[in-house]
């Protein structure tokens, strides 16, 4: 992370405090920026502002409690009265490419069951179209392989030949979310219908998840040098 994005990150972090209120519930969001949010967030509860935290992955559980950070259960919780996260893309539509931390599932269920998302992001997270950014899909381990070559099926049917579907490795090993699935990556460049992918994804036999969130993000907040630029859903 270069010193001018890491400064952009905090700045919509810095933003994203203005949203918290006392007496919250909050979704707490993984990744970078995420990360970021949550050093933000720790002094103002250790000063006595009261919220409850749900995390989405156990490395945000753990960041969180290592600040201070009370959690809860999200069964116990929800519904959320907020929840705030970074993402890899996103368009001005709202819509989402999210996964690059491997939490997408997690991620998905907390946003869902929040009555807000707010995103978080530098200004090179904000695109014209989706599908620079490698699409992320989560794949029970069963039978793995043959899922990702349905997935390659589904995506040629839509127009997306070819599209590169890379297993995402460390050390010779596949990479485990917290929910013990691996995760392909897939490349399809600009993404013309992110509804209709969403939906042939889903409808494929050991697809756990993808990482395209569609109408859950409520409010994106961009940082630009000098600025955040508030853009809301809808408007």
């Amino acid at each position: 992370m270069t010193s001018d994005s890491a400064a952009l990150k905090r700045a919509a972090a810095a933003k994203a405090l203005e949203y918290v209120q006392p007496g919250m519930k909050l979704g707490l969001g993984t990744g970078s920026t995420a990360d970021i949010f949550l050093e933000l967030l720790a002094p103002r509860v250790r000063g006595g502002l009261n919220i409850l935290g749900v995390p989405t992955s156990e490395k945000t559980a753990a960041k969180a409690r290592a600040l201070g950070i009370s959690l809860g259960s999200l069964d116990d919780l929800a519904p959320l009265d907020l929840t705030i996260d970074g993402a890899d893309e996103s368009d001005r539509e709202l819509t989402l490419i999210k996964g690059a931390g491997g939490a997408l599932l997690r991620e998905k269920i907390v946003a869902a069951s929040s009555k807000r998302m707010l995103v978080i992001a530098d200004e090179s997270k904000l695109v014209a179209r989706l599908g620079k950014f490698a699409l992320p899909v989560e794949a029970l381990d069963f039978g793995h392989k043959t899922t990702a070559t349905r997935v390659a099926a589904a995506a040629a049917a839509l127009g997306y030949a070819g599209v590169p579907i890379t297993l995402r490795s460390r050390d010779g090993a596949a990479v485990r979310t917290d929910s013990g699935n691996v995760l392909y990556d897939c490349t399809f460049g600009a993404i013309t219908s992110a509804a209709k992918l969403a939906q042939a994804l889903a409808d494929i036999p050991g697809v756990v998840e993808h990482g395209l969130f569609l109408g859950l993000a409520t409010t994106l907040l961009i940082a630009h040098p000098g600025e955040v630029e508030v853009i809301e859903r809808g408007k």
